[in-house]
């Protein structure tokens, strides 16, 4: 054991590239089976796929509330805006649970017990006779996507090797942009209520399918439960696989970590640093103005004369699929910043582009008020001239997104805190994620009336612009690096 424990000293020396070290680490992993991992990454990613029907069952579920013979279930302008929002409030709440959930039940449990808010939310919204029983289904389904968002990346990033780690964790993004698309093809076809039971699907099958995997080998440890660690271990990368070697690897950098979580950890660098990264990638991630395009896209296609909104919001749900697909084959070839880079360049171009259409379309219409230059009428020929501006942005835009800052925040998250904060600083970057989406969504109208439509994606560039700085200057690459590696590039971070 000592013989081991030696040898994966010298693996987790990230300053040490000696070619035969290097050499016994990819050894070992060209032993390795990916089989089992992949269906394990599979039933986790079900909670994505729920998470993903949660956000897009609002769009077609709202059409059909809002015009409903039942009186007691019809929503107005402000009930729909809650109905749609509400769902940050539950999942900043399920942040924090989900903060404490994994250090204390695991990472295999959490990912259980986060079925049943899903199912028990999807059920009173069948069940819904008023609308407040509306507002508690997405709430509780709110609460189970906060918690999905904070433990399937761990989960994910803990069961992975490095050389497949990037491609699983995008699979997690990968996964709820499919969802919503999911929702909005089914909405097509279903009304509400047999959408919500269509919804209701993905989360029964993860409880199940969970069942059946794993606990991480690293929470098991962390544990003191060896034997069950390498059993893990032996399932997640087949029998060839040397399970003792890795258990060593890890047990050894939990030593070197220490024990748990204390406030003078927060003056440890291999703590705060990883931490501030991880908190300004989410809140950068929310001020890239998705939400705003995606508010405007129907009407977009609609002054490209795409009839049916139906259709387009499908068509805008499938390109994201299609580019974080292509983000998650690329991963872990390109690398992180790289494609955080150039996914900042394309929405900081796109959305002053955006605010280039916006401009040009007020002075068309000799209006620079805010909301209305986009409802006006589309008879105008002038401004119906530049919806070819307005959808090339769009399509740009959400192409940039779903390379890197959609999919990239939620993996590095998951790779970069050391086992002892895992849950702690998970859940407060998970909080800053959907507290900022909360906060941006509800001031967005009062964003437009202050500064116009073309002043708040100018804005919203600028904000791109800023994120390309900081990924540059402070997000370390972690393309083919262990998670211990990971955390002791912080450590060594000069201050």
């Amino acid at each position: 054991m000592i013989e081991i424990q030696n040898e994966s000293r010298r693996l987790l020396d990230t300053e040490d590239e000696d070619t035969g070290v290097r050499s016994e680490q990819d050894a070992y992993l060209d032993k390795v089976k990916n089989g089992k991992l992949f269906l394990a990454s599979l039933a986790a990613v079900l909670g994505p796929l729920s998470f993903g029907f949660v956000l897009g069952y609002s769009s077609p579920a709202i059409p059909e509330l809002s015009t409903i013979a039942d009186p007691r279930l019809r929503l107005d302008d402000d009930e729909a805006s809650w109905f749609g929002s509400i769902v940050t409030i539950g999942a900043a709440i399920g942040g924090l649970l989900g903060g404490w959930m994994v250090d204390k039940i695991g990472r295999k449990l959490s990912l259980m017990f986060c079925s049943l808010p899903y199912i028990f939310g999807f059920t009173i919204v069948i069940a819904a006779q008023n609308v407040w029983m509306l507002y508690l289904g997405r709430v509780l389904t709110g609460l189970a996507s906060g918690v999905t968002s904070l433990v399937v990346p761990l989960y994910i990033s803990e069961i992975a090797h490095e050389r497949v780690r990037g491609t699983m964790g995008s699979c997690v993004q990968l996964m709820v942009v499919t969802g919503i698309m999911g929702a909005y093809i089914a909405g097509m076809f279903l009304d509400w209520r047999w959408l919500a039971i269509c919804c209701s699907i993905p989360p029964t099958m993860m409880m199940v399918f969970m069942c059946f995997m794993p606990e991480t080998p690293r929470f098991l440890l962390s544990q003191g439960k060896r034997r069950e660690a390498e059993e893990a271990v032996r399932f997640l990368r087949g029998p060839d696989a040397p399970a003792e070697w890795e258990c060593a690897r890890i047990e050894d950098a939990s030593d070197d970590q220490g024990g748990s979580l204390g406030m003078a950890d927060l003056k440890n660098p291999g703590v705060y640093k990883p931490l501030g990264v991880g908190i300004m990638l989410m809140l950068f991630q929310q001020l890239t103005g998705i939400n705003a395009i995606m508010f405007y896209a129907e009407t977009i296609f609609e002054e490209a004369h795409f009839k049916n909104s139906n259709v387009a919001t499908v068509v805008v749900a499938a390109i994201q699929v299609v580019f974080t697909a292509v983000a998650a084959l690329v991963m872990d070839r390109a690398g992180r910043k790289l494609l955080l880079i150039l996914s900042g360049v394309s929405m900081c171009l796109s959305t002053a582009a955006f605010g280039v259409y916006f401009k040009l379309s007020s002075e068309t219409h000799g209006n620079s008020s805010g909301l209305c230059l986009v409802e006006s009428p589309l008879a105008e020929d002038p401004a119906a001239g530049l919806s070819w501006l307005a959808l090339a942005s769009m399509g740009f835009f959400i192409t940039g997104f779903s390379l890197g800052w959609g999919p990239i925040p939620w993996l590095v998250m998951s790779e970069i805190f050391p086992s002892r904060v895992k849950g702690f600083a998970s859940s407060v970057c998970v909080l800053t994620n959907w507290g900022s989406a909360f906060i941006i969504t509800k001031t967005f109208q009062d964003l437009m009336d202050l500064l116009t439509s073309a002043g708040t994606f100018w804005l919203f560039s600028g904000c791109c612009a800023l994120n390309i700085v900081f990924t540059i200057l402070f997000v370390p690459e972690t393309k083919g690096k262990t998670l211990e590696q990971i955390q002791t590039q912080f450590k060594g971070t000069p201050e």
